[in-house]
């Protein structure tokens, strides 16, 4: 008889502004525990940012005497600022990405025009992660598994019955992310997800965010709904079908909001570029060279 999975426990708190989730995964009776993707606030009119999201997180492992082993992220967010440098600080726990992360930061030092003082070797983040490898967390270990196509340094985590899958796919009826971004291959992110639906069926499917309409948001699915469910990849939906459907759908997308400001800070881990000698820091504006022209 097969072992059954162990079931941690799951808890989520959604960033309504990004439509993002963020997730701190733990054993069922406190102890260890991981953050996934956490979101730094950021009001576009003012360039301002805050930490008022991610410290709801930190309230919530504080209340429950949590210990975070690893703030792990998905991959470098274009659609939200990661919180992962400042939970970073605030809880003196490493910070890890995938590998792919390296040329993420080199393609965005180009077109952000970054100088010699950022180096795109993924030193900004405590660990590079790779396809397979396995993390403790107290009784809970951390499963890796590389799922590119959204971008580069994709990643998914497998804890116990949970996956973690990032922007592959989102709720069935939304159906899977976008690959037009520097890098992005709807082929890599096919066959990311075929990976993501060998999983047992009743897996619990985490999303990075969710875009309801006429609903509350959900950030749970499974990969049995996925397989039956998903508008995109589900009813075995084949390859070239898929890539077709999707390039179609990507040239009809705008610019995600928040795209320049995020992977400015995201490619450094979560952290906001070093300021100047007037003591304030900025984000660089790339002109012309993102969208469509009108």
């Amino acid at each position: 008889m097969p072992n059954t999975p162990v079931r941690p426990r799951v808890d989520s708190f959604f960033h309504a502004d990004t439509n993002t989730f963020t997730y701190v995964v733990s054993e069922a009776d406190g102890g260890a525990a991981v953050v996934i993707d956490p979101v730094l606030d950021y009001d576009t009119a003012s360039a301002r940012t805050s930490t008022t999201s991610a410290d709801a997180v930190l309230t919530h492992v504080r209340q429950r005497g949590l210990r975070i082993e690893w703030i792990l992220e998905t991959h470098a967010h274009a659609d939200h600022l990661s919180a992962g440098g400042y939970l970073r600080e605030v809880l003196r726990a490493p910070l890890a990405i995938g590998e792919g992360i390296v040329q993420v930061q080199a393609r965005f030092k180009a077109l952000f025009g970054l100088g010699d003082d950022f180096v795109a070797d993924g030193h900004q983040f405590d660990r590079l992660l790779r396809d397979g490898d396995r993390l403790a967390v107290g009784g809970l270990e951390v499963r890796v598994i590389a799922t590119p196509g959204h971008t580069d340094d994709s990643l998914s985590y497998v804890i116990g019955d949970a996956a973690f899958i990032g922007d592959t796919m989102f709720a069935p009826e939304t159906g899977t992310a976008r690959v037009d971004f520097p890098g992005g291959s709807a082929r890599k992110l096919y066959a990311s997800i075929q990976t993501l639906l060998e999983l047992p069926a009743e897996t619990r499917v985490f999303l990075c965010h969710d875009y309801p309409a006429g609903r509350e948001p959900r950030a749970e699915s499974s990969v049995a709904a996925q397989r039956d469910g998903n508008i995109h990849v589900g009813h075995q939906r084949g390859e070239e079908e898929f890539v077709a459907l999707r390039e179609a759908r990507d040239a009809t997308l705008a610019v995600p909001r928040l795209i320049l400001p995020a992977l400015q800070v995201n490619i450094r881990g979560g952290r906001l570029p070093d300021a100047d000698a007037n003591g304030i820091a900025y984000l660089r504006l790339p002109l012309n060279q993102l969208g469509r022209a009108s």
